[in-house]
């Protein structure tokens, strides 16, 4: 087909849909005999071998996106190299119809790993086609339930996803996603029984050596020690804290009854997530 029998509408529409060069879109519709079709898919398969040869280029930025239904949530984290494609609509909305597909993922007896399945990898693929930037999925997780709280920092950076049992009005479960996302130190379980028995096992006998250092019989020691772990307790479990919107009230407090606060996972861009 003669490069005069290509339309600028043509073009034009093509360059829409893959966000390149006109001259790039030009070419590809002229080989493609001005099949719009066949020009779009071999620009993108052309593309993305180029993009799979970037991988190696840093990603820093990125953001997390939560999305929850009836039957579950997902809280997932993409990378890009730039701040300015994190922010971008067009990688907000991927990351959020990503999290929703990762919902189906979820599955009993507690958190799940998301794989990242060929459907989420193709979505991925066009943003990374478009943008030219090394785009990755780096950590996501998916809970079956059908009670939740979550909260997503303004710059998209920081998520937090908290799953309940029971009927946890929203109010309550925003201000609780929002106190995992923002008390220092950042809780480490929900409460006490959650907390690694190494760590815990470790908090004691510390404890009851500075007091036997001390002087102090043992069984002073221990009660001593005692009192130290329930002030650990205090400062490192969820429902222990207390609770940053009203510091004269613990989480645990806030809580309604017949509601129980099962899990929390809270996902900074570029770190492992806190669950």
């Amino acid at each position: 087909m003669a490069t005069a029998n290509v339309s600028a509408k043509d073009v034009m529409a093509l360059r829409q849909k893959t966000g390149l060069g006109m001259m790039d879109c030009k070419k590809a519709l002229v080989e493609a005999g001005g099949d719009m079709g066949e020009a779009e898919a071999a620009l993108r398969a052309k593309l993305k071998g180029k993009m799979d040869e970037r991988t190696d280029r840093a990603a820093g930025e990125g953001c997390i996106a939560i999305q929850c239904s009836d039957a579950g949530a997902a809280i997932i984290e993409i990378r890009a190299e730039t701040d300015f494609t994190a922010r971008n609509e067009t990688f907000v909305a991927m990351c959020n119809e990503l999290a929703s597909e990762a919902i189906a993922q979820a599955a009993d007896g507690g958190p799940t790993a998301i794989e990242f399945t060929d459907s989420m990898r193709e979505k991925l693929d066009e943003v990374r086609i478009t943008t030219g930037e090394n785009i990755s999925f780096a950590q996501g997780t998916a809970i079956k339930g059908s009670s939740f709280g979550r909260y997503v920092h303004h710059d998209g950076k920081l998520g937090v996803l908290v799953h309940f049992e029971g009927d946890m009005p929203e109010d309550i479960a925003t201000g609780i996603s929002q106190h995992v996302a923002a008390h220092v130190p950042t809780p480490l379980a929900v409460d006490e029984h959650g907390l690694d028995s190494e760590i815990v096992e470790a908090k004691r006998n510390e404890s009851t050596k500075e007091a036997m250092d001390m002087g102090k019989p043992e069984n002073i020691a221990k009660n001593i020690a005692e009192g130290k772990m329930r002030k650990f307790f205090e400062e490192n479990t969820l429902l222990g804290q207390k609770y940053v919107k009203a510091e004269k009230e613990t989480v645990g407090q806030i809580v309604p009854d017949g509601v129980n606060v099962v899990h929390f996972i809270r996902m900074r861009v570029g770190s492992d997530s806190d669950s």
